[in-house]
């Protein structure tokens, strides 16, 4: 465990025990030479202790992941009574602009892990994350939302067959954790490779802020930040309404013919095999395809796109769980 010495050395700064500083984490300006400030808030209590670091924005259009670790910093939790947090709501502020996924240059940041000092734009901010701020973490939560219109239930990610994580997801709470492998080059690869602890929470949908995930988000920050022995004794940690379901086997149900979509099923729901998910119409009123579930589990993903193609995702069902 990091409890560092007196001084924490970050991105050319220096920050006491029990200072708050804003660190400047840029790379490069816009194509209009105007400079860009990306602030990185970091809150030291004079007690040492350990240090989180709360990540959002990989992706420019995840807004509700930017929304919980602002409102992180908007409600002062992130003031710890011991150790460090460092919060660091939008990572790729060129997508964010822009309201698009990817860099400028057409890359997804979180496919370009470790990245480099002299490659890509996306390579460069990922190599200065990775060597600037994770070697100051003791435990990262990095937080996503899902994409094209697809609208996850509030939900960690974490590997199988690690203890750590499995406690860590256990204490922040959120309905679901699936069991996933780490993905080549991604931010949650490179972060286990130095042995860093990271929860990925995925929540919503892009464009869109959602009051629950964002409540989910926030009130699993605050119960971690507890268990750590950090949080403001001024917060009270809620328990949660339901017991984590850990899923290790999910499957999507894909569209069988192309037309106007419309779910009938809500997110968190028990569905059982057979049951009525939603209906696929065409414009012309000559066609009406229902969709039903082809096993029993939970609804973790419902594509909310009011029209698709065949193949596309429409729900993404449990399908193997561990107690």
């Amino acid at each position: 465990m990091n409890t560092e010495t007196n001084i924490l050395n970050i991105l050319g700064e220096q920050i006491k025990l029990g200072e708050r500083k804003e660190v400047n984490f840029d790379v490069a300006n816009l194509h209009t030479a105007s400079a860009i400030n990306v602030p990185i808030i970091i809150e030291r209590s004079k007690k040492p202790g350990p240090t989180v670091l709360f990540t959002a924005g990989i992706h420019g259009d995840e807004v509700n992941g930017v929304e919980i670790v602002r409102q992180l910093i908007a409600k002062g939790i992130n003031k710890p009574k011991s150790g460090t947090v460092i919060c660091m709501p939008i990572i790729n502020i060129f997508g964010f602009i822009n309201l698009k996924r990817e860099f400028p240059d057409g890359r997804d940041l979180n496919r370009v892990f470790p990245g480099s000092k002299n490659g890509s734009l996306a390579s460069r901010v990922a190599h200065k994350l990775i060597t600037e701020i994770v070697p100051h973490a003791d435990y990262i939560i990095d937080f996503h939302t899902g994409s094209s219109g697809r609208f996850n239930a509030p939900q960690l990610r974490i590997v199988k067959h690690n203890q750590q994580l499995r406690g860590l997801a256990k204490v922040f709470g959120a309905p679901f954790v699936l069991y996933s492998k780490n993905l080549n080059k991604s931010f949650r690869t490179v972060c286990n490779k130095l042995g860093k602890p990271l929860l990925l929470f995925e929540g919503g949908k892009s464009f869109h802020i959602d009051n629950i995930v964002t409540n989910t988000g926030v009130n699993g920050a605050k119960r971690i930040l507890f268990y750590l022995g950090m949080l403001s004794s001024k917060f009270k940690v809620s328990t949660p309404k339901k017991d984590c379901v850990f899923i290790e086997e999910s499957k999507w149900i894909r569209a069988k013919l192309s037309g106007m979509f419309k779910a009938s099923v809500k997110i968190n729901a028990k569905v059982e095999k057979g049951d009525l998910l939603g209906n696929i119409t065409d414009p012309y009123g000559k066609m009406n395809y229902f969709v039903k579930a082809d096993y029993s589990g939970y609804i973790i993903n419902v594509n909310e796109s009011p029209v698709v193609y065949q193949g596309d995702a429409l729900f993404h069902i449990t399908k193997k769980l561990i107690r």
